[in-house]
């Protein structure tokens, strides 16, 4: 049985975040009826590519990946008696996914609805229109995007044409999976309100929890994200790849490497961790493309891995197609389209072993499934019911839809920190195991001592820890026990690391047959590359996003070398709590298998499937876009930029307006969408040289007051003063053991029902020990048992 079967979801949304959202639940066995106006359908039916002529409909290839799995019923809105039959359907269902303010979850207070829009419920009705590269911009990601920037070149959009709404899809699904569970308990629906602009600054908690307690300062400048160091692609035989280096261990991996030349001897062994300056960085950069720039790039991976040395491949989206490691765990997936033919398309980057994601049908076509629909709104449908409630009572009640849920987190550094705290913002309680021998890392970095680093108390709200030696055996049998009262268990260890501390998943079920577990590797828990390792800018290029960034016709550049840990944790997040839902349907635990490589290929899957439907190849873009001219980023003045995505005609004259640039309007080079990417480079250095003197955010408000999607590419300094997120309380204030109080990032939703209260900062080192060794393991079921 899928994951979700017997979940029926109504999507009223038509935007690509809704649809993924959507998608997200379809491909675990959800039943995701897509509700569409007559005669076009959902707006995403008309958006590039359009890769079949004359199928009205049905030829966009984006509409296909966003759609799988899922059930078409055309109503007319307009109609009242097609408006009482949704409201029907709305009434049969246990959630609602739209992408506008809904009036509706009053009438269906039994029911989860999730609203997703660029800057969540509230905000003007000028950022209604906003498209994902506003969005993106606004959030800080784009103003730091690529990494290591040329200050001349404008920022980027980042990897792909919509991150920002797969970002704010998979957000939404975990917000709704989770809402499920509690309403399983409760019997109470849900009001979920998605800011895609708030989810995507959250996924930069670790960056910003530092600047936003003033212990980093920001610099409004466009390497604020950055780290320091020789990370960088390097050009080689067949490609390119990538090197990301910052440790004593990884120096002398790469000295063996390159058969340690004298020109290495200018470099002290710890220089990448006391040393880096600029020139010391250009001198080894030099040096190294001189050595790989002969080299074919899956070889000279594989020579470093073996050494520790985090190299890898840029991968293009063919790459992946051939990849030996995503064939072994079927990434891919073959559908056929009836009108789009055969194709690859990814699938999700979680194996569950118990009830595994799959494509069973493709997108639908506009109202197949009306009558089918319709004839059965009669019947009276059973409501999903909890087979074995396993609610645990904890230290400090704080609600949420995960109230109850207890998470055993053996996690370091970010990704798998990450997971822990959206569960714990949701309502869960999380115990992170610890030990003062072995502090979690993220500990070590920033700070005056282990209990004060900046991104550990970041990253760490709400979050309860444990001193346990686990390599004692009395340590291990407290943490045997202690499993035997939870719910799931989460890490993001090294391949191997759990199964030599007798933790494998076939271990943990003699301990509790229901256990979930959870694990998190770069390339997953198997496969011919499971045993390499590396770090976010590793997965991101060994995914195929990091070729897609760059200006065109040239190298690629990568997303900001930060983005990618967090993104992995919402999807293990997300597989955790599918399966949760899952158990308590079903009754059975299983073992979740998450791979952020491929977690980050899922972010650019409707580019991989047009690559497997046209076998063209794609590369760096720059801000060009398929369905909009212009759409870019422009300079500002004091070295600020403003993006603007222009839809149609009508916004193109208003612009030219905003800009008093009528010669610009009437200029036949750009009268029609067509003409103007026809002249795309000669367009967007007429619009820098209109907007080089204007105040960025002065002129994204005119922009978007004339109905043109506009907004500010947001330095750190923006971003963390930004009052719309302020007001939206993802910025709070939580206790702090030396402070008494501190700024965090928490959790980018809304809940207008079952909110989980956040109050509490990052824990000491073993702060709740004492808790879990005289509360939880003195009282339930002796080890082994079932609690």
């Amino acid at each position: 049985m899928s994951a979700l079967t017997g979940i029926r979801v109504v999507e009223l949304a038509e935007s690509v975040g809704g649809e993924y959202c959507g998608k997200l639940l379809a491909d675990f066995g959800a039943e995701v009826i897509k509700v569409e106006t007559p005669g076009c359908g959902s707006q995403t039916r008309a958006m590039a590519p359009i890769l079949a002529d004359g199928a009205g409909c049905e030829g966009s290839a984006l509409f296909a990946y966003l759609n799988t799995n899922k059930r078409s019923v055309v109503l007319d809105s307009s109609s009242e008696a097609d408006l009482e039959r949704l409201h029907k359907l709305i009434g049969s269902a246990d959630a609602v996914i739209d992408d506008h303010a809904m009036a509706w979850a009053e009438r269906h207070p039994g029911v989860v609805f999730c609203s997703i829009t660029p800057f969540g419920q509230g905000a003007g009705a000028e950022f209604d229109n906003a498209k994902s590269i506003n969005v993106f911009h606004a959030s800080g990601w784009g103003y730091h995007t690529p990494s290591h920037a040329d200050p001349a070149q404008p920022p980027l959009q980042g990897p792909g044409r919509f991150l920002a709404d797969y970002e704010a899809g998979l957000e939404a699904a975990l917000c709704v999976a989770s809402s499920l569970f509690g309403r399983l308990h409760t019997g109470q629906g849900e009001f979920i309100d998605i800011s895609e602009h708030a989810v995507l600054v959250s996924r930069a908690d670790c960056i910003l929890g530092r600047f936003i307690t003033g212990e980093v300062p920001a610099e409004r400048a466009r390497d604020d994200y950055d780290q320091q160091g020789p990370a960088s692609f390097f050009a080689c035989a067949d490609g390119f790849v990538y090197l990301y280096v910052t440790s004593r261990a990884h120096w002398l991996g790469v000295k063996a490497l390159l058969g340690h030349p004298e020109w290495l001897d200018a470099f002290d062994d710890d220089w990448l961790e006391f040393s880096v300056t600029p020139e010391r960085v250009a001198a080894f950069q030099q040096g190294f493309a001189a050595w790989v720039k002969d080299l074919a790039k899956d070889a000279a991976a594989e020579r470093a891995q073996r050494l520790g040395v985090p190299l890898v491949p840029v991968n293009e989206a063919e790459d992946l197609r051939r990849s030996p490691q995503y064939r072994h765990r079927g990434f891919f997936q073959n559908v056929r389209h009836s009108v789009l033919g055969d194709a690859q398309y990814p699938t999700v980057p979680y194996t569950l072993s118990a009830s595994p994601a799959e494509i069973t049908a493709s997108a639908p076509t506009l109202g197949q499934h009306t009558a089918l629909v319709l004839d059965r709104l009669d019947v009276p449908r059973s409501l999903p019911a909890v087979k074995s409630a396993q609610l645990k009572p904890p230290k400090n009640p704080r609600g949420g839809p995960l109230h109850g849920v207890r998470v055993v987190e053996l996690t370091k550094v970010w990704a798998g920190p990450y997971a822990g705290k959206l569960l714990a913002l949701l309502g869960a309680e999380v115990i992170k195991i610890e030990s003062a021998a072995l502090p979690e890392e993220m500990r070590a970095y920033g700070g005056t001592d282990i209990n004060h680093a900046p991104y550990f108390l970041s990253i760490n709200p709400e979050i309860l820890s444990v001193d346990l030696d686990i390599k004692s055996p009395e340590g291990m049998a407290r943490l045997r026990e202690l499993i035997a009262r939870s719910d799931i268990v989460l890490n993001n260890l090294r391949p191997g690391a759990m199964e030599r501390q007798g933790l494998g998943y076939q271990q943990l079920t003699q301990i509790k047959p229901d256990i979930i577990s959870v694990s998190i590797k770069m390339w997953g828990n198997d496969g011919p590359l499971g045993h390499q390792t590396g770090y976010a800018p590793c997965f991101a290029a060994l995914a195929g996003l990091a070729s897609l960034v760059g200006y065109p016709d040239g190298p690629p550049l990568g997303a900001s070398m930060r983005y990618g840990d967090s993104t992995v944790g919402a999807a293990a997040a997300y597989a955790a709590v599918v399966a949760l839902l899952h158990r308590e349907l079903s009754g059975a635990g299983q073992f979740v298998d998450v791979s952020a490589v491929e977690t980050l290929s899922s972010m650019i899957g409707d580019c991989l499937l047009e690559q497997s439907l046209t076998g063209k190849r794609l590369g760096p873009n720059g801000n060009n876009h398929p369905d909009m001219c212009p759409h870019g980023c422009y300079p500002c003045s004091n070295g600020s930029w403003v993006s603007a995505a222009v839809a149609d005609d009508a916004e193109w004259h208003r612009l030219c307006e905003v800009l008093d640039a009528t010669a610009l309007s009437d200029d036949p080079r750009y009268v029609t969408l067509g003409d103007r990417r026809n002249h795309v480079e000669a367009l967007d250095a007429d619009l820098a040289r209109l907007t080089r003197n204007h105040d960025a955010e002065q002129l994204a408000h005119l922009l978007r007051a004339a109905g043109v999607p506009a907004s500010k590419s947001a330095t750190a300094v923006d971003v963390i003063g930004d009052q719309r997120l302020w007001d939206r309380e993802l910025y709070r204030f939580v206790s702090d053991h030396r402070e008494g109080q501190r700024p965090i990032l928490g959790p980018s939703w809304r809940m207008a029902r079952a909110r989980a209260q956040i109050s509490r900062g990052a824990p000491d080192l073993g702060e709740d020990t004492d808790y879990v060794l005289h509360e939880i393991l003195r009282a339930g079921s002796p080890a082994g048992g079932r609690t």
